[in-house]
């Protein structure tokens, strides 16, 4: 799996992805600085704002990255402490 990440890094370094393809994912309006970024940069991102070590998430597997990513959804729509009445 690792050979096939680098492979895959080293590969989307160098595909040149389209404005369309940068600025609207999924429906969703993509931000002009993280339709700049490299994958590095945007696995930074959510380094920092989910507060886990530098790299950590860069070195995680693709499927590893969306399981992260579901269950973080998951927990940020849980009902929020004031909501369950604390």
């Amino acid at each position: 799996m690792k050979l096939m990440g680098a492979a895959y890094v080293w590969l989307d370094k160098r595909v040149p992805y389209t404005d369309e393809e940068v600025s609207n994912v999924l429906g969703l309006k993509i931000d002009q600085d993280l339709q700049t970024s490299s994958r590095y940069e945007l696995c930074r991102v959510v380094e920092k704002e989910f507060k886990v070590p530098k790299d950590s998430f860069w070195n995680l597997h693709s499927t590893q990255k969306i399981r992260f990513a579901t269950q973080q959804i998951r927990e940020m729509k849980k009902p929020s402490k004031f909501e369950m009445g604390y």
